[in-house]
C-alpha cells in the first residue's frame, strides 16, 4: 500500500486542497473541515480500497480507514495540502464554527460532561454493584447476597461510600471542567464546586424535609436571609456558577495590575461569584434544574411506552445531528437525584438503540456479497451491539438507508416495551450488551429481553428490507437491459 497515493486520491476526491480547512485523525478515522462538502466525491472515496466508509458530522467529514492506517495516510495527506498537523481538539472546534446555535450549546455540553464521564461511570457502576450486593430476590429467593452473608455487610457499605463520592461532589468535578471550558482557572472553579458542597452547609439532599420542617439554616446579613444549603448532585447551579466565575476572573485580568493579579484576582473572583450563588444564582437555578428533571419525569411517566416508543424510534436521528451528547447533563442529574426519580430511563433507550444498529448491521453482513462491505458491517456490527455505534451508523446503514429503518423500527418497539415496565438505570456506563450492569436489579431480565426484542425486530425488518431492495434493482435492471 502506498500511503502517499492513497492520501493523493482521498485528496481529490474531497475537492482537492483548496477545499481542506483543517484536519485531524483519531484512532481509526480521519476528521476533516471542509469549505463546501458538496464538493465530495462520494463515488470517488468509496472506489478506494483502504476508505471503510464516511460520515459527516459535528461540522467535520470524517473517513474511515482503520487503526494503523489513518496515521500513516494523514501524513502525506496534510504535506499533499498544505496544511499543519493539528489535534481533534482543534478540528472539532474548527467544525463548530459552523454550526448553528443549538449545535454550538450541545458541543458546549459535551466539552464539560465528557472528560468527568469516567468518574461519573465509575461511580454508577460501583453503585450497580452495590445494588447487585444488597438487593432482594435477585440472586436468592426473599433475601439479598447481605442477608445470606452478614460478613460482606462492610463491603457493601465500603463500596457504597466509594460509588456515592462522584454524585456528591459532583459541582467540584463540574466546576473545574466548566470553569476551563468557559476560559477561566480550572482550580478556581474546582475550589467554587467544594464551597457549594461544603460540609457546614444543609446537605441538598436533606432541603425538602428541613423546607417542610421550617428548619432550613440562613444566614442574615445586612437584613437578608441566604439560606445555607448545599448543592450536592446538582448540574444547572454549578454551570451557571462556573460561567460567571469564569467571566469574572477574564474581566478582572484586564485591569488589576500584574503585581497585585495572583493577590485580587482569585480573591475577588471566588468572593463575588459565591455571594451571587448562594443569593441569586443557586436558588434559581435549583428551582429551574429541579423543575426540568420533574417535568422529564412526569413526561415519562405519563406518556408511558408511547413516549418511550418515540424516543427510541427517534433516538438514532438525535444521535446523527450530535445532540445525544447533551443527554449526559440530564442522565447525571436524573441517577444524582435518584432517591426521586428511580434512575435514568435515557440510558436503557440509548442501549435498544445501540444494539438495533449492530443488529441491522449483521443482517447486512449476511445479505451483502460485497467482500469490503462484508468486513466492514462485521466489525461495525459487533461495536455497535457493544454501545459505540459510529462506525456501523454512518459506515453501513445510513449509507444503505434500509438498516437504518430497520434499526429504528427494533429501537422504538423494544423502547416502547421497557418504558411499559418502566427499566431504568442506576448508573452510567457502555449503552448496549455491557450496560446489564448499569440497570437497577429488579428489572435486568425485562432489559436483557428489551436488547433481545431490539435486536430480533431490527434483524428481521432489515433482511426483509434487504430482499426487497434487491428485488426491485433487480427490476429495475431488467427492464433498463429490455
Amino acid at each position: 500500500m502506498n500511503h502517499k497515493e492513497v492520501a493523493q486520491a482521498i485528496l481529490d476526491a474531497i475537492g482537492g486542497k483548496e477545499n481542506v480547512s483543517a484536519a485531524a485523525h483519531c484512532a481509526t478515522r480521519l476528521r476533516l473541515v471542509l469549505h463546501d462538502e458538496e464538493k465530495v466525491n462520494q463515488a470517488a472515496l468509496e472506489a478506494i480500497d483502504t476508505v471503510k466508509g464516511t460520515f459527516s458530522t459535528a461540522g467535520q467529514f470524517q473517513i474511515i480507514l482503520g487503526s494503523g492506517i489513518v496515521n500513516e495516510v494523514y501524513k502525506p495527506l496534510v504535506s499533499l495540502a498544505g496544511i499543519n498537523e493539528m489535534s481533534t481538539s482543534e478540528v472539532k472546534n474548527a467544525g463548530a464554527k459552523k454550526q448553528n446555535p443549538l449545535l454550538q450549546l450541545v458541543k458546549l455540553l459535551s466539552d464539560i460532561f465528557v472528560p468527568i464521564i469516567p468518574a461519573i461511570v465509575a461511580g454508577g457502576l460501583l453503585m450497580g454493584l452495590n445494588n447487585l450486593l444488597t438487593a432482594k430476590d435477585l440472586f436468592i429467593d426473599g433475601k439479598s447476597l447481605i442477608d445470606a452473608n452478614p460478613g460482606i455487610a462492610d463491603l457493601a457499605a465500603m463500596i457504597n461510600t466509594f460509588a456515592n463520592a462522584a454524585f456528591v461532589f459532583l459541582p467540584v468535578l463540574i466546576g473545574f471542567s466548566a470553569t476551563k471550558r468557559f476560559g477561566g482557572n480550572a482550580y478556581l472553579g474546582a475550589a467554587l464546586g467544594m464551597i457549594m458542597v461544603h460540609p457546614d452547609l444543609l446537605n441538598a439532599y436533606n432541603y425538602g424535609a428541613a423546607l417542610v420542617d421550617h428548619k432550613v439554616p440562613v444566614w442574615h446579613i445586612l437584613g437578608l436571609d441566604i439560606e445555607k444549603v448545599g448543592y450536592q448532585g446538582t448540574v444547572l447551579p454549578v454551570l451557571a456558577s462556573s460561567f460567571i466565575l469564569a467571566k469574572i476572573e477574564i474581566s478582572l485580568r484586564k485591569f488589576i495590575p500584574s503585581a497585585l493579579d495572583n493577590l485580587l484576582t482569585p480573591l475577588l473572583s471566588i468572593l463575588v461569584t459565591s455571594v451571587l450563588t448562594f443569593t441569586l444564582v443557586g436558588p434559581f437555578m435549583r428551582t429551574a434544574g429541579n423543575l426540568f428533571t420533574d417535568g422529564l419525569v412526569w413526561l415519562y411517566d405519563t406518556t408511558g411506552f408511547i413516549g418511550g416508543a418515540l424516543l427510541g424510534l427517534f433516538y438514532a436521528p438525535i444521535v446523527i445531528t450530535g445532540m445525544h451528547q447533551s443527554f449526559v447533563a440530564v442522565e447525571t442529574q436524573l441517577i444524582s437525584d435518584i432517591a426521586k426519580t428511580g434512575g435514568s430511563f435515557l440510558f436503557p433507550i440509548a442501549a435498544m438503540s445501540n444494539v438495533a444498529q449492530g443488529a441491522a448491521t449483521l443482517a447486512v453482513l449476511l445479505v451483502t456479497k460485497d467482500k469490503k462491505l462484508k468486513s466492514l458491517a462485521s466489525a461495525s456490527g459487533i461495536s455497535a451491539l457493544l454501545g459505540i455505534t459510529e462506525p456501523a451508523m454512518f459506515g453501513i446503514n445510513l449509507k444503505l438507508k434500509y438498516p437504518f429503518i430497520g434499526a429504528i423500527i427494533g429501537s422504538g418497539v423494544a423502547s416502547g416495551f421497557i418504558t411499559f415496565f418502566k427499566v431504568k438505570a442506576v448508573a452510567l456506563g457502555a449503552a448496549g450488551l455491557p450496560g446489564i450492569i448499569s440497570i437497577k436489579p429488579g428489572s435486568i431480565l425485562t432489559y436483557v429481553i428489551g436488547m433481545a426484542i431490539s435486536i430480533v425486530v431490527a434483524f428481521i425488518v432489515t433482511f426483509v428490507l434487504a430482499k426487497r431492495d434487491s428485488r426491485k434493482s433487480t427490476a429495475v435492471n431488467e427492464k433498463q437491459a429490455a
